[in-house]
């Protein structure tokens, strides 16, 4: 897939300006966590010089106001107090707590290295040592960035979706349109053929000719109607898998060159499948065709029917390169393609043929420098 110069400057220059809006947006939140950080250490700066005035305060003596209201108003950041002596008080903090001497220890460790812990003195004398955590706002804020680039991604990935998906689907409707146009154009020169061989058949000329002639025709009409058919859903009933899969061999092997071998094999007579007969003979077409392209037109094309309890079985081998076993998959992506002509949707038919419409399954069976089994599977009907 290809992309005008225009569009990739476009894309470029989106992705420098999700890239520089982002680091905007973390730079401006880390910016505002560390003035948010400083001002809390202010604030508990100033805690611990209430603290200290009250520590030297007479035990009769009215404290005042001012370090009264600074403790009241302190409700937010967990703290722990450790006087001289060694013996601790924690403030915002569970009380039942209090008495746990390994708890305390752990969330000292802690404060530790979220906050540098605060001495408090008076006159140089060291009266006790503040530990404080983060308040549960500035915890919030520090995830705050992460919780913003979860939302922008979670965005950008429905708005991709959504295009994708958008895009998808025109890309189906104009398919589907080209593809109706298609069989409305093969079908004037069609019904002039039909007259024609007609008119053969009144003229003294080997009967042979004629019948081949309709076969073909036959064949055209097979063809109109496949186009006819994409963008809506088919109609299945039930048919014999073995023989609709014999007729489709047939026709492919009188069409094909002499250089390729065919064979078919069967080890049932009859399994009865829910079918559209004209898709399912395309899809057994297009592994075919895939086959004797992977050949370069020399080799073995080998089809065998085999059954289980609920499915039948379809293996279509080749003798050709073989696929990577990385490639199993992508093989069936539309566009995809060895060939240096072609547009890479016969593999994505036969997948949607098969999957989509018949509610079957295709897959590569194995696959190596001596060829490669393609396997198709359709649910039985009893």
């Amino acid at each position: 897939m290809n992309f005008s110069p225009k569009k990739k400057a476009s894309n470029i220059i989106l992705l420098i300006a999700s890239f520089a809006i982002v680091s905007l947006i973390l730079w401006n939140t880390n910016s505002f966590f560390k003035k948010f950080k400083e001002e809390e250490r202010h604030k508990m700066e100033i805690w611990a010089t209430a603290h200290s005035e009250l520590l030297q305060a007479p035990l009769d003596a009215d404290p005042g106001e001012l370090p009264i209201k600074i403790f009241q108003n302190n409700t937010s950041t967990p703290m722990i107090l450790v006087d001289k002596d060694g013996s601790t008080k924690i403030h915002n903090m569970p009380k039942e707590r209090a008495n746990d001497v390994a708890y305390i220890q752990k969330a000292i460790e802690k404060f530790k290295k979220e906050n540098q812990p605060i001495v408090i003195d008076y006159l140089g004398e060291e009266l006790a040592t503040l530990y404080y955590g983060n308040s549960e706002v500035l915890n919030k804020l520090k995830y705050y960035p992460l919780a913003l680039l979860l939302i922008i991604f979670l965005f950008g990935t429905v708005i991709f979706f959504f295009f994708k998906t958008n895009k998808a689907s025109e890309q189906n409707k104009l398919w589907a349109g080209m593809a109706k146009e298609t069989a409305h154009q093969i079908g004037t020169p069609l019904s002039s053929l039909l007259g024609w061989n007609e008119l053969l058949k009144t003229q003294n000329i080997d009967s042979e000719i004629t019948k081949e002639i309709e076969k073909d025709i036959s064949r055209l009409e097979t063809i109109t109607e496949r186009f006819s058919k994409i963008g809506s859903l088919p109609t299945l009933e039930r048919h014999n898998i073995v023989e609709e899969t014999k007729q489709a061999f047939d026709y492919l092997k009188r069409r094909s060159s002499k250089l390729v071998s065919f064979s078919f094999h069967s080890n049932i007579e009859q399994a009865t499948v829910l079918l559209n007969p004209s898709l399912y003979q395309w899809t057994i077409e297009n592994l075919v065709k895939n086959g004797i392209d992977a050949m370069r037109g020399k080799g073995t094309i080998a089809i065998e029917i085999a059954k289980d309890i609920n499915y039948v079985h379809i293996q279509v081998a080749d003798s050709g390169h073989g696929i990577p076993r990385s490639d199993y998959q992508t093989i069936f992506n539309p566009g995809v393609t060895s060939k240096k002509r072609g547009w890479g949707l016969g593999l994505s038919l036969v997948k949607r043929i098969v999957e989509e419409y018949h509610k079957g399954k295709v897959k590569v069976l194995s696959s190596s420098k001596q060829g490669t089994v393609m396997q198709v599977s359709l649910q039985i009907v009893r």
